[in-house]
């Protein structure tokens, strides 16, 4: 991906020398359903808690970087809010074609934990957006472990990752955020889930209909991007997770979506780069 003399984002809060409360917030993010593969494990929410916040506190040990590592972080959050730019000056296009504006979210960076307006969480629960606060949540070592433990190396998986939870920061402006938080209320876990994954298969079509429009304003795909965008999407399907942590799958309990439907749903929205096509909550397919 193209990022060579480009302008950062000013909307970041770099909160990388920072330490946060060991906490947990489970889901909305790309990586959320780990989580809930956990609890399905455990039979339930019973003992889950416990267990999780066991592996949250594993996993927010600070530990000092070596001058290569920050080195590496460093080239890796230059990189990530360049990304963030190119979804402000993409989104912000395609609001005013609309008549409307758009208002910028605020991209965090974080290392091992953070609180935010949706609770406190770690680096396990992956990327996430919360609405409360309009703000994107980004441990930058999920950039390796998108290399190590998914196998969807490259810069450009990493790119498709921000511009999903931004497309989660799209749908809290259109009013879908807000809609789905009032069904949470009333409908039981096992109907939300069905809700759920229409909402992160839209994320995926925005973020599909970002890249087009980044490629045709900014000319900043190398060959081989939208590769590596796919290869993420279907790394982090629900069907593909629950197969590799429990040998077997429960549709009843996705959340995100199986690969094959995220792979599909970027793919549309990259080759249509029409914000209307998107209607994942009417979509036969998904009913």
């Amino acid at each position: 991906m193209r990022i060579d003399g480009e302008q950062e984002s000013s909307n970041v809060d770099d909160r990388r020398g920072m330490s946060a409360g060991k906490g947990l917030a489970i889901g909305g993010g790309a990586i959320g359903i780990i989580f809930l593969i956990i609890k399905l494990l455990l039979g339930g929410s019973g003992n889950a808690p416990d267990i999780t916040q066991q592996i949250t506190q594993q996993m927010t040990t600070t530990q000092e970087m070596t001058p290569e590592e920050k080195a590496a972080d460093d080239e890796r959050a230059h990189f990530v809010k360049v990304v963030l730019r190119y979804t402000e000056d993409v989104w912000g296009d395609l609001f005013a074609k609309q008549g409307k504006q758009y208002r910028h979210p605020t991209l965090v960076l974080f290392r091992d934990a953070v609180e935010s307006a949706c609770g406190n969480a770690s680096s396990a629960s992956g990327p996430f957006y919360c609405p409360g606060d309009e703000q994107l949540y980004i441990d930058l070592s999920f950039y390796q472990e998108l290399k190590d433990r998914f196998k969807a190396p490259g810069d450009f998986a990493m790119a498709y990752v921000v511009a999903h939870e931004v497309g989660h920061h799209v749908q809290k402006l259109l009013g879908i955020a807000d809609k789905m938080e009032r069904m949470r209320q009333r409908l039981s876990e096992k109907e939300y889930n069905k809700y759920s994954v229409m909402m992160e298969l839209q994320a995926d079509f925005f973020a599909g209909v970002w890249a087009n429009h980044a490629q045709e304003m900014k000319n900043i795909l190398d060959p081989g991007d939208i590769d590596e965008a796919l290869a993420a999407a279907n790394a982090i399907g629900d069907d593909r997770l629950q197969k590799e942590a429990q040998g077997y799958v429960v549709p009843e309990s996705f959340t995100h979506g199986t690969s094959a439907q995220r792979v599909y749903w970027f793919k549309k929205g990259f080759q249509t780069g029409d914000m209307n096509k998107g209607d994942t909550f009417n979509d036969p397919s998904l009913q």
